[in-house]
């Protein structure tokens, strides 16, 4: 809801990220779930990103417990890409998922999810501090391991990379059929990969999308998530 209307949008850095480092145009899907015809859809896509969001995935698509009183969700967007998602992949459609994307992801695969990963034993506190300045809430939080041989992996000359960490869900059981790509120092998964997929599906849980040009490696994750959609359509 944006005031008393509801709405279906999409940030600018999304946009912007998949125009400028991806060299594609970006398109929203409504969430609008089995009422867009999901098999016409994928017919006319190249490629699928997976945008971050205020709202989390409803618990009950993993059989977690309820959410906190008060927890945003968006059971529209859930009805949309949850099954959106094993679509894309298996019609070899470029996925790109990124924050609630990766979380929807994991999901779809019948991963589960941590509600709030600073109150796991062990995992540090992933939240942002709301109360500065975007550029710090955006800046450089932690760093995360590249798995040898993984796709990430393949994109930076380096086996650790730093991101920002805007998050209190995280991966707790990770869906089968995906593989790690990154991990935090507390061992939280950050990235991972469709193993069986023919193509591009990727998902982080940071956010490459900000200031994308000014970052090399999002340049580059960007950059292989666009090629991936270009050699979709040749």
């Amino acid at each position: 809801m944006l005031g008393l209307h509801p709405f279906h949008v999409v940030g600018d850095k999304y946009a912007r990220a998949v125009l400028d480092a991806a060299g594609a145009l970006p398109l929203l899907i409504p969430a609008l779930a089995d009422e867009l015809g999901m098999d016409e859809l994928l017919e006319r896509l190249d490629g699928l990103m997976l945008t971050g969001s205020p709202s989390n995935v409803e618990p009950h698509h993993y059989s977690g417990t309820a959410s906190d009183p008060g927890t945003l969700h968006d059971p529209a967007r859930d009805a949309t890409t949850l099954p959106l998602i094993r679509k894309a992949v298996a019609a070899g459609i470029p996925v790109l998922g990124v924050c609630r994307g990766f979380q929807e992801m994991n999901v779809a695969y019948g991963g589960t999810l941590h509600q709030k990963v600073h109150e796991v034993e062990g995992k540090r506190d992933h939240r942002e501090d709301t109360q500065r300045e975007l550029d710090v809430q955006y800046g450089p939080a932690h760093e995360v391991v590249l798995e040898p041989g993984g796709a990430l992996r393949g994109l930076t000359d380096q086996d650790r990379i730093q991101v920002n960490s805007l998050h209190s869900q995280g991966v707790d059981r990770l869906g089968p059929g995906l593989a790690v790509e990154a991990r935090a120092p507390d061992g939280l998964i950050e990235a991972f990969r469709v193993e069986q997929a023919k193509t591009f599906a990727l998902a982080v849980q940071w956010h490459p999308e900000w200031k994308v040009m000014s970052n090399p490696f999002s340049r580059a994750l960007f950059a292989a998530f666009g090629a991936a959609a270009r050699n979709r359509i040749r």
